[in-house]
């Protein structure tokens, strides 16, 4: 099995030996950036329990707001499939998108021209410095996903998790059915 690497577009997986982290633990991220010096991406499985309209009374929208990662949790981001729409989109990979015009999303949204399955969005992300990245990696607490990103937004959040480690096989397939909570096992 080669040895990926991180880059723009691919899925971080975190690794069952991370079930102590509670900003990760069965965490799957969408890395939006990467260069040699940092990183980052968005976790796209850790949905919290509010909405769009909660946050932004001017939004007349329903869409789920998701744990982005630990960094900078009071700024509200977003990824998309829709590029057409929302102009000034910066291009992660194979049609995924991150950012863009803000009043133009807000038309969008008002309007209802956005399905639910066509953006995330996110308070905070997830970020690297420079070498941190590959030194987790190396160390075991992010594989990386040998599938491209192409259903991260079609995916119950509650199963991403648990079908990137089927995928991966071996003995991640045990992995893929723990409790959230080992200990009750």
């Amino acid at each position: 099995m080669p040895n990926l690497k991180p880059t723009k577009g691919k899925l971080l997986i975190a690794e069952p030996s991370i079930l102590n982290d509670s900003s990760f633990n069965r965490s799957i991220i969408l890395i939006t950036e990467h260069s040699e010096n940092n990183s980052v991406g968005f976790i796209f499985n850790k949905p919290l329990n509010f909405t769009i309209n909660d946050l932004l009374p001017e939004i007349n929208a329903d869409f789920t707001i998701y744990q982005g990662g630990p960094v900078e949790q009071d700024n509200l981001y977003f990824v998309h499939q829709v590029p057409e729409l929302i102009p000034d989109s910066i291009e992660v990979n194979n049609g995924i998108y991150w950012g863009g015009n803000f009043e133009t999303l807000k038309n969008l949204l008002n309007n209802n021209l956005l399905q639910k399955n066509d953006i995330r969005f996110f308070l905070g992300y997830s970020g690297w410095e420079k070498n941190q990245l590959i030194d987790e990696i190396n160390t075991k607490s992010w594989f990386i996903s040998e599938n491209d990103s192409e259903d991260i937004f079609a995916e119950n959040d509650m199963f991403l998790w648990r079908n990137k480690l089927i995928q991966k096989g071996g003995d991640y397939k045990l992995w893929a059915n723990a409790p959230s909570d080992v200990t009750l096992n």
